[in-house]
């Protein structure tokens, strides 16, 4: 394993003229898909582990929304072609002499969460969930059987720390508004909330896509209304968090004049307008970020023992977290590649790029320690995905 730490000479993000930073939120159809993978890896892990006593080799991180149709109107509506999910993916069906029942528990799984999370989607009536999962190759079923977990994939992990002052707020903003508080205050905002955040220089520009509910919007007089009062609830918010210019525009492509509105009968642009896949969203800090390091592996739905693709992700964000809460390191990144069929604790190659004016001796010791640390724990890592413990769109 190679451990390569250096100072970083690029200037910092934050200080850089442009920075575009994007959220998509809860009810977004690429997010919808990214959580069917995941919870239906966490169901698969919690029914091998009750079951036979370990987590067998899966990975279900192929997914892919259909979009269906709708008609909406101010007060109500309906979907008249229900979404389609179709959930992809290798696991471990035969165990000794018993079956796994992996199509009803990913049926079941699904339809639970989807009813807990979209409060106006009735997942029994508009969402057909269809799955195709085999039996996973012996070679990468024989990575779970070695003593010490070997690496399902050559994969890259990245992680960086701390935030911006951009991505803080959308990040924020997005769960702000998914939240609780939001909802009772304004219950026509659907769970479909996509943020594009933009700085120049100075000044930070933040679109906002909301999904509004039919049913609590009875004519378009009253959309805009509403619409303006939101405004200004959001950017009370965002006066709480920051003192940075920030301007806000809700659903840009609203026209009065011409009747065009952002309505949805669900809260999600998933009924009508819009389809999604696995790995076109948040990356695993709940981001995308184009001006800093990214990869494009998708962390949803990967088993949690011997992917690397999940759990270097996991891991690169944890390192550089636990090398920034020293006040003396002001910004790290973190750069991890396995090799497959090699421990998951002995990455091919280990790069982290600090910004810190400890001198290079104090600073080398100080990151390989962290970074050794993290590394040993990933044999452990499985137990706090399985709890949701960790980010991972």
């Amino acid at each position: 394993m190679e451990i390569i730490i250096e100072k970083s000479t690029d200037k910092p993000v934050q200080e850089s003229a442009i920075e575009i930073v994007e959220r998509k939120g809860l009810g977004h159809p690429d997010t919808l898909c990214d959580r069917a993978a995941e919870e239906v890896s966490i169901a698969f892990s919690r029914y091998y582990l009750e079951k036979f006593g370990r987590v067998f080799h899966h990975n279900i991180d192929k997914c892919l929304l259909v979009g269906g149709r709708s008609e909406v109107c101010f007060g109500g509506g309906e979907v008249i072609t229900p979404l389609q999910l179709i959930i992809v993916g290798r696991a471990v069906e035969v165990v000794g002499s018993k079956k796994v029942p992996l199509e009803e528990i990913a049926r079941e799984t699904t339809i639970k969460w989807l009813g807990e999370k979209l409060r106006f989607l009735e997942p029994e009536k508009n969402v057909l969930v269809e799955t195709k999962i085999r039996t996973g190759s012996v070679d990468l079923r024989a990575t779970f059987d070695s003593l010490a977990p070997l690496a399902n994939d050559t994969s890259i992990g990245v992680g960086f720390s701390p935030m911006t002052e951009t991505e803080s707020l959308v990040y924020h903003i997005e769960y702000f508004l998914n939240s609780t508080e939001a909802k009772q205050n304004y219950p026509m905002i659907g769970e479909d909330i996509k943020i594009m955040g933009i700085r120049i220089y100075d000044k930070i520009k933040l679109t906002i896509a909301i999904a509004f509910v039919s049913r609590y919007i009875s004519s378009k007089k009253e959309y805009f209304e509403v619409k303006a009062n939101l405004l200004e609830y959001i950017r009370n918010f965002v006066r709480s968090r920051t003192s940075w210019d920030v301007s806000i525009a809700i659903n840009a492509a609203d026209n009065y004049d011409k009747d065009i509105c952002y309505l949805t009968v669900t809260g999600t642009s998933a009924e009508c307008g819009d389809d999604g896949q696995v790995g076109r969203g948040n990356r695993a800090n709940g981001l995308i970020t184009p001006y800093r390091p990214m990869t494009l592996e998708a962390t949803a739905g990967k088993n949690p023992v011997t992917h690397t693709g999940k759990l270097y992700n996991v891991v690169a964000n944890e390192i550089t977290h636990d090398m920034t809460r020293d006040s003396r390191i002001s910004e790290a990144e973190c750069y991890l590649v396995s090799q497959i069929g090699v421990s998951i604790t002995d990455p091919q190659i280990v790069h982290v790029k600090i910004r810190s004016e400890l001198p290079e001796k104090e600073l080398e010791e100080l990151c390989r320690d962290i970074i050794k640390r993290n590394l040993q724990q990933i044999p452990q890592l499985w137990a706090g995905i399985l709890e949701r413990r960790y980010s991972m769109f």
